[in-house]
């Protein structure tokens, strides 16, 4: 039960966005330009950072949504996982593995990255672009996730809703739109 009256057909930060939508104006203009701006870094692996900061946070909402979003944006369910539960094992470059451990470390502190793990991540490829980038998205998934959990919001159990959630990211990005939310509802 949410700690603050929110949209019932709003769950997770979807509701928290609707309730003061002058402050979700800039949120969302900055997840716009992070995850699906331009960069080097696909939208994909742009989401599989956000997939593992909020994992690493335990906010179910916002792994299950990035998760999901990964997922129809890599086009295969396996990585999202890997990247979760065994990331050293995971589909994906060194340089990506570097900058997702430099996105764990972010989660708990941004103390926590070194000197050592930002030339190792350089070494494997990363631009200077690409370490500013996943730094602050860890950083905002980070403050979405105490967001998101600070306020109680509804987190659904249905993988059907987050796959629905995903679709609209993938289309529609995190902009605000008219209608933004109607697919959301069960069919």
């Amino acid at each position: 039960m949410p700690y603050i009256p929110l949209d019932e057909n709003l769950p997770g930060i979807t509701g928290l966005l609707n309730y003061r939508l002058d402050t979700a104006l800039p949120i969302r203009q900055l997840t716009q330009i992070l995850l699906r701006g331009e960069s080097t870094l696909t939208e994909g692996e742009r989401e599989l950072i956000a997939t593992v900061v909020s994992n690493g946070n335990q906010c179910r909402f916002c792994t299950n949504a990035h998760t999901a979003a990964a997922d129809v944006l890599l086009g295969e369910t396996e990585t999202a996982e890997k990247v979760k539960n065994d990331p050293d094992n995971a589909s994906v470059s060194e340089k990506m593995k570097y900058l997702l451990e430099i996105a764990r470390k972010t989660q708990v502190s941004g103390k926590n990255v070194t000197t050592e793990l930002v030339e190792k991540a350089k070494q494997a490829g990363a631009t200077d672009l690409e370490l500013h980038d996943t730094v602050l998205i860890a950083a905002l998934f980070s403050l979405y996730n105490r967001y998101v959990d600070g306020l109680a919001s509804v987190t659904p159990t249905e993988p059907a809703f987050y796959n629905r959630l995903a679709g609209i990211l993938k289309t529609n990005g995190y902009l605000p739109s008219a209608n933004r939310y109607a697919a959301l509802k069960a069919d």
